[in-house]
């Protein structure tokens, strides 16, 4: 059994204006922050990887420096169903056992012990499990094996929120310890925020 933790950072950033996953917060790139807390919390699960999947070179090359399996995802300006589906395409075949955990590039104050707590629930009878807060549901997201293919049919800008939905009371909820962690950056407004 393999558990497959997949940083999504190839969206367009149309309500941004620019490459926000470049810009920095507190003296990294945005994106940095998310990779960091897939890799701190790979370390501590032994069936671990991650995989990272970008359209922009300079984060591809920051992955594979740091023993990440890179992604190029040219498709991902048509929606972010692209995007998981080439990472999809990267991972496979995958075993019946297999984990997948979906995490956006723009939330900085994601933690790894946050990770770690979804990665938990990586083992049957979980077909799916969100991180949340209250309440609040919201990324990283985990998915069992056996839903690739609700993953796969995915179209446009659709993300794996709706196969979760699906299985109702099936999925999963997992605490964040704090709201913040939840926090993602679509404004260059909350970027001047953060960065403060």
């Amino acid at each position: 059994m393999a558990e497959h933790l997949i940083l999504l950072a190839a969206g367009s950033a149309r309500r941004f204006g620019s490459n926000k996953l470049l810009r920095p917060v507190e003296g990294k790139p945005l994106y940095a922050h998310g990779l960091a807390a897939l890799l701190a919390a790979a370390k501590m699960r032994p069936a671990a990887d991650v995989t990272v999947v970008s359209r922009t070179p300079e984060i591809l090359a920051a992955a594979r420096a740091a023993g990440a399996k890179a992604v190029e995802s040219p498709l991902s300006e048509q929606g972010l169903s692209f995007t998981i589906k080439a990472a999809l395409d990267a991972l496979e075949p995958l075993a019946e056992g297999d984990y997948l955990l979906f995490a956006v590039a723009d939330q900085p104050y994601l933690t790894a012990a946050s990770v770690a707590a979804l990665l938990e629930k990586a083992a049957p009878p979980t077909r799916g499990a969100t991180l949340c807060f209250g309440e609040k549901v919201g990324s990283p997201t985990l998915f069992s094996a056996s839903l690739a293919k609700d993953l796969r049919a995915l179209e446009g800008d659709r993300g794996g929120r709706s196969v979760l939905r699906a299985l109702g009371g099936e999925c999963l909820r997992v605490q964040a310890k704090s709201a913040r962690e939840l926090e993602d950056i679509d404004l260059p407004g909350q970027l001047s925020a953060v960065c403060k």
